[in-house]
């Protein structure tokens, strides 16, 4: 068992190369099961996010070389387009990575709190798909403890912030007092909830949600006081927009620079913010050239997190320190399961080899036409005689020697129960 990570963030790449890297939720599953058929993975979950593409992996010997040749090939990409955008972590340094992912460590937002759903999401999209067994699983359930330890004892998530939060601050530095303006939100899912739920608090005038399913842009328009359209709507509605704020998880863009020119024309020119924080874009890069149109993708937000930074710094040492200690927990953990392994299998061996001897020896007797009651018997006696051998003789050597630790310890490994009295 060798754990490992390979994956490339807004830190090692552009947001035009995370963009052909992008794992859709419709494709999640069979990606998954395709990945756990490369050579040498055991196991693996996909977490891929706006600013991140990773793949968690327990493989057999720690090579990754094939999976970054699948990864090529899964997006149709020339040998080693991605190579020098790839950072991989192995062993403790890929538990403390992911353990720092979910705390919001290695976020655009540090400490940003919506990257630990997503994670969660990526674990049950690979227990679903059968791929998190049984390695991966005491993994992420450690790293799901660490994180919410972080969130209590460390000031981290204090002042909560988030892409979302983020991109509603830009707006304020460009709009001023938000009352006399209207925002156009595409896509209904985390992102843009917080999104609209920012916008609410600092006094938005309008907000318009734009999604593909209507049931859920209606549901987060009622929350917050909008109302809700179709995506094929946009167009009737695009002058009316201020601020654009898109985060869905369409295949392809759904707002060209001409629909952007159109609109600024209706609008008699009156500026128009649009904030592109999707992955796929949304918004086609060819309109942030247009005039009056101020497009900004999700790299371009990192002034505004960068002061975010700052106030978290100290939070997250403190964080740093809880994840060093239970890293070194989880790989103390995987290493005493390793070594457990081969006497667990040697001790099942060895009463399946013990049980077939007394089948064989019934079998023979029931053939030679002895009586059916007594070579049962006879078979029960033998069994349990054979199984509780060498643990009868190991236990009354401890005996002798005094050691009542090792009595308890040897009580528990039996299921037996040990008063002190006993002891």
């Amino acid at each position: 068992m060798n754990l490992s990570v390979i994956g490339l963030n807004h830190t090692t790449a552009p947001v035009a190369l995370r963009e052909q890297v992008a794992f859709g939720a419709g494709t999640l599953a069979e990606a998954l099961r395709a990945l756990n058929g490369v050579a040498g993975v055991q196991e693996c979950m996909i977490l891929s996010t706006c600013n991140r593409t990773e793949l968690h992996l327990s493989t057999a010997d720690g090579e990754l070389t094939p999976v970054i040749d699948w990864l090529h090939r899964r997006f149709e990409l020339e040998a080693d387009t991605l190579t020098p955008y790839l950072y991989q972590h192995h062993g403790e340094a890929a538990v403390r990575h992911i353990m720092a992912v979910a705390c919001g460590l290695n976020s655009l937002v540090l400490g940003e709190p919506q990257i630990l759903g997503q994670l969660k999401d990526a674990w049950r999209a690979g227990r679903q798909a059968g791929t998190v067994r049984r390695t991966l699983e005491v993994l992420m359930q450690q790293v799901f403890a660490t994180a919410k330890k972080v969130r209590t004892e460390t000031a981290i998530g204090q002042n909560a912030v988030s892409v979302a939060f983020a991109a509603v601050s830009l707006a304020r530095q460009f709009f001023g007092d938000l009352r006399d303006y209207t925002a156009l939100l595409l896509g209904a899912g985390e992102t843009i909830q917080l999104a609209a739920r920012h916008l609410k608090e600092a006094g938005i005038g309008h907000q318009i949600i734009a999604n593909r399913t209507f049931e859920r842009a209606h549901a987060l328009a009622h929350e917050v006081g909008g109302f809700a359209i179709e995506l094929d709507e946009i167009d009737a509605h695009l002058h009316d927009a201020d601020l654009i704020i898109a985060s869905t998880g369409a295949p392809h863009t759904l707002i060209d620079a001409q629909q952007l020119r159109t609109a600024l024309e209706r609008r008699r020119h009156a500026p128009i913010l649009a904030i592109d924080i999707a992955v796929p874009r949304d918004i086609d890069p060819a309109a942030g050239a247009l005039d009056d149109c101020y497009l900004y993708t999700v790299d371009d937000l990192q002034a505004i997190i960068e002061q975010n930074k700052e106030k978290r710094a100290e939070a997250a040492e403190a964080a740093r320190t809880l994840i060093e200690a239970d890293a070194e927990r989880v790989m103390a953990r995987f290493r005493t399961m390793a070594a457990a392994a081969p006497v667990i299998h040697a001790f099942r061996q060895r009463a399946e080899a013990t049980a077939q001897q007394a089948l064989d020896d019934a079998l023979r007797r029931l053939r030679a036409g002895h009586d059916p009651e007594q070579v049962l018997t006879r078979l029960s006696t033998q069994l349990t005689h054979k199984l509780i051998h060498h643990p009868t003789v190991a236990l009354r050597e401890v005996g002798e020697t005094g050691d009542v630790s090792q009595l308890r310890m040897a009580a528990r490994l039996l299921g037996l129960p040990m008063e002190e009295d006993d002891a």
